[in-house]
Protein backbone atom coordinates (compact mmCIF):
# COMPACT_ATOMS: atom_id res chain seq x y z
CA UNK A 1 0.00 0.00 0.00
CA UNK A 2 1.51 3.28 -1.10
CA UNK A 3 0.66 6.39 0.86
CA UNK A 4 0.38 9.68 -0.90
CA UNK A 5 2.05 12.87 0.22
CA UNK A 6 0.63 14.37 3.40
CA UNK A 7 -2.07 16.89 2.81
CA UNK A 8 -2.28 20.28 4.42
CA UNK A 9 -5.55 19.24 5.99
CA UNK A 10 -4.00 16.30 7.82
CA UNK A 11 -1.53 18.49 9.75
CA UNK A 12 -4.30 20.95 10.50
CA UNK A 13 -6.55 18.10 11.58
CA UNK A 14 -3.88 16.71 13.92
CA UNK A 15 -3.31 20.16 15.38
CA UNK A 16 -7.06 20.64 15.93
CA UNK A 17 -7.26 17.22 17.56
CA UNK A 18 -4.32 18.07 19.83
CA UNK A 19 -5.90 21.38 20.82
CA UNK A 20 -9.22 19.67 21.56
CA UNK A 21 -7.48 17.14 23.82
CA UNK A 22 -5.51 19.87 25.62
CA UNK A 23 -8.77 21.77 26.08
CA UNK A 24 -10.30 18.64 27.66
CA UNK A 25 -7.32 18.31 30.01
CA UNK A 26 -7.64 21.99 31.00
CA UNK A 27 -11.37 21.48 31.64
CA UNK A 28 -10.64 18.40 33.77
CA UNK A 29 -8.12 20.29 35.91
CA UNK A 30 -10.59 23.17 36.10
CA UNK A 31 -13.17 20.74 37.47
CA UNK A 32 -10.71 19.48 40.08
CA UNK A 33 -9.85 23.04 41.09
CA UNK A 34 -13.54 23.85 41.42
CA UNK A 35 -14.02 20.76 43.58
CA UNK A 36 -11.31 22.08 45.93
CA UNK A 37 -13.02 25.46 46.21
CA UNK A 38 -11.15 27.43 43.57
CA UNK A 39 -12.56 28.93 40.40
CA UNK A 40 -12.72 26.57 37.43
CA UNK A 41 -11.06 29.20 35.23
CA UNK A 42 -7.99 29.15 37.50
CA UNK A 43 -7.42 25.50 36.71
CA UNK A 44 -8.08 25.95 33.02
CA UNK A 45 -5.65 28.86 32.66
CA UNK A 46 -2.93 27.26 34.79
CA UNK A 47 -3.18 23.99 32.84
CA UNK A 48 -3.03 25.76 29.48
CA UNK A 49 0.12 27.59 30.61
CA UNK A 50 1.58 24.42 32.15
CA UNK A 51 1.13 22.47 28.92
CA UNK A 52 2.46 25.28 26.73
CA UNK A 53 6.09 25.11 25.68
CA UNK A 54 6.34 28.91 25.69
CA UNK A 55 4.89 31.67 27.86
CA UNK A 56 1.54 32.93 26.56
CA UNK A 57 0.02 36.39 26.38
CA UNK A 58 -3.38 36.98 27.95
CA UNK A 59 -4.94 37.38 24.49
CA UNK A 60 -3.71 33.91 23.50
CA UNK A 61 -5.26 32.44 26.64
CA UNK A 62 -8.55 34.18 25.88
CA UNK A 63 -8.56 32.75 22.38
CA UNK A 64 -7.60 29.22 23.39
CA UNK A 65 -10.02 29.01 26.30
CA UNK A 66 -12.78 31.19 24.86
CA UNK A 67 -12.87 33.49 27.89
CA UNK A 68 -13.16 37.25 28.18
CA UNK A 69 -10.13 39.45 28.68
CA UNK A 70 -11.58 40.57 32.02
CA UNK A 71 -11.88 36.98 33.23
CA UNK A 72 -8.35 36.23 32.05
CA UNK A 73 -6.93 39.32 33.75
CA UNK A 74 -8.63 38.68 37.09
CA UNK A 75 -7.71 35.00 37.06
CA UNK A 76 -4.09 35.63 36.10
CA UNK A 77 -3.76 38.14 38.94
CA UNK A 78 -5.19 35.59 41.36
CA UNK A 79 -2.89 32.85 40.07
CA UNK A 80 0.05 35.22 40.51
CA UNK A 81 -0.96 35.88 44.12
CA UNK A 82 -0.93 32.12 44.74
CA UNK A 83 2.54 31.97 43.19
CA UNK A 84 1.56 29.47 40.51
CA UNK A 85 1.95 31.82 37.54
CA UNK A 86 4.71 34.32 36.75
CA UNK A 87 4.55 37.36 34.51
CA UNK A 88 7.33 38.41 32.12
CA UNK A 89 8.03 40.48 29.03
CA UNK A 90 9.89 39.66 25.86
CA UNK A 91 12.45 42.17 24.57
CA UNK A 92 10.85 44.53 22.05
CA UNK A 93 7.31 43.38 22.90
CA UNK A 94 5.01 45.46 25.10
CA UNK A 95 2.73 42.55 25.93
CA UNK A 96 2.98 40.65 29.16
CA UNK A 97 3.48 36.91 28.99
CA UNK A 98 2.56 34.31 31.56
CA UNK A 99 4.17 31.06 32.53
CA UNK A 100 2.98 28.34 34.92
CA UNK A 101 4.88 27.08 37.93
CA UNK A 102 5.89 23.57 36.87
CA UNK A 103 6.74 22.20 40.32
CA UNK A 104 3.31 20.79 41.13
CA UNK A 105 4.34 19.71 44.64
CA UNK A 106 5.49 23.26 45.43
CA UNK A 107 2.06 24.54 44.41
CA UNK A 108 0.10 21.96 46.38
CA UNK A 109 2.17 22.43 49.53
CA UNK A 110 1.71 26.20 49.36
CA UNK A 111 -2.07 25.82 49.13
CA UNK A 112 -2.07 23.33 52.01
CA UNK A 113 0.05 25.68 54.11
CA UNK A 114 -1.78 28.90 53.31
CA UNK A 115 -5.34 27.66 53.14
CA UNK A 116 -6.01 24.30 54.74
CA UNK A 117 -3.65 24.67 57.70
CA UNK A 118 -5.00 28.14 58.46
CA UNK A 119 -8.55 26.80 58.38
CA UNK A 120 -7.61 24.03 60.81
CA UNK A 121 -5.97 26.56 63.14
CA UNK A 122 -9.14 28.68 63.12
CA UNK A 123 -11.25 25.60 63.91
CA UNK A 124 -8.93 24.64 66.78
CA UNK A 125 -9.29 28.11 68.28
CA UNK A 126 -13.09 27.82 68.12
CA UNK A 127 -13.05 24.32 69.64
CA UNK A 128 -10.84 25.40 72.54
CA UNK A 129 -12.84 28.57 73.20
CA UNK A 130 -16.18 26.71 73.06
CA UNK A 131 -14.96 23.95 75.41
CA UNK A 132 -13.65 26.46 77.91
CA UNK A 133 -16.80 28.63 77.89
CA UNK A 134 -19.18 25.68 78.03
CA UNK A 135 -17.28 24.11 80.91
CA UNK A 136 -17.35 27.36 82.88
CA UNK A 137 -21.00 28.20 82.29
CA UNK A 138 -22.77 24.86 82.82
CA UNK A 139 -25.89 25.60 84.88
CA UNK A 140 -26.74 23.37 87.85
CA UNK A 141 -28.33 20.15 86.69
CA UNK A 142 -26.83 20.49 83.19
CA UNK A 143 -23.23 19.58 83.97
CA UNK A 144 -23.50 16.00 82.68
CA UNK A 145 -25.08 17.08 79.39
CA UNK A 146 -22.57 19.90 78.92
CA UNK A 147 -19.71 17.52 79.80
CA UNK A 148 -20.83 15.20 76.98
CA UNK A 149 -20.88 18.11 74.53
CA UNK A 150 -17.46 19.30 75.72
CA UNK A 151 -16.15 15.75 75.30
CA UNK A 152 -17.46 15.57 71.73
CA UNK A 153 -15.92 18.94 70.90
CA UNK A 154 -12.70 17.52 72.35
CA UNK A 155 -12.91 14.65 69.87
CA UNK A 156 -13.34 17.16 67.05
CA UNK A 157 -10.30 19.01 68.40
CA UNK A 158 -8.29 15.77 68.48
CA UNK A 159 -9.25 15.04 64.88
CA UNK A 160 -8.29 18.57 63.80
CA UNK A 161 -4.94 18.29 65.61
CA UNK A 162 -4.26 14.99 63.89
CA UNK A 163 -5.18 16.55 60.54
CA UNK A 164 -2.87 19.47 61.27
CA UNK A 165 -0.06 17.04 62.06
CA UNK A 166 -0.62 15.08 58.87
CA UNK A 167 -0.75 18.24 56.75
CA UNK A 168 2.37 19.62 58.41
CA UNK A 169 4.19 16.35 57.69
CA UNK A 170 3.07 16.41 54.07
CA UNK A 171 4.04 20.06 53.60
CA UNK A 172 7.39 19.84 55.36
CA UNK A 173 8.56 16.37 54.43
CA UNK A 174 6.53 15.39 51.41
CA UNK A 175 5.49 12.17 53.14
CA UNK A 176 3.04 11.07 55.79
CA UNK A 177 3.29 8.79 58.81
CA UNK A 178 -0.19 7.26 59.04
CA UNK A 179 0.37 5.81 62.53
CA UNK A 180 -1.44 8.72 64.28
CA UNK A 181 -4.44 8.24 61.98
CA UNK A 182 -4.54 4.49 62.69
CA UNK A 183 -4.33 5.13 66.46
CA UNK A 184 -7.04 7.78 66.23
CA UNK A 185 -9.36 5.47 64.28
CA UNK A 186 -8.69 2.56 66.65
CA UNK A 187 -9.39 4.74 69.68
CA UNK A 188 -12.67 5.98 68.21
CA UNK A 189 -13.90 2.43 67.56
CA UNK A 190 -13.29 1.53 71.20
CA UNK A 191 -14.71 4.73 72.64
Amino acid sequence: MVEGPPTIGSADSRREQEQALLHEVADAVGGLMEFWGFKRTMGRIWTTLYLSEDPLAAAELCERLEISSGAASMTLNELERWGVVTRSRKPGDRREYFEAETDVWKMVSRVLRERELQQIERALEVFDRAREKLSRSAPPGEQARIARIVDRIGKLRDLARMGRGLLNAVVQQGRVDLAPLVRFAAGRRRG
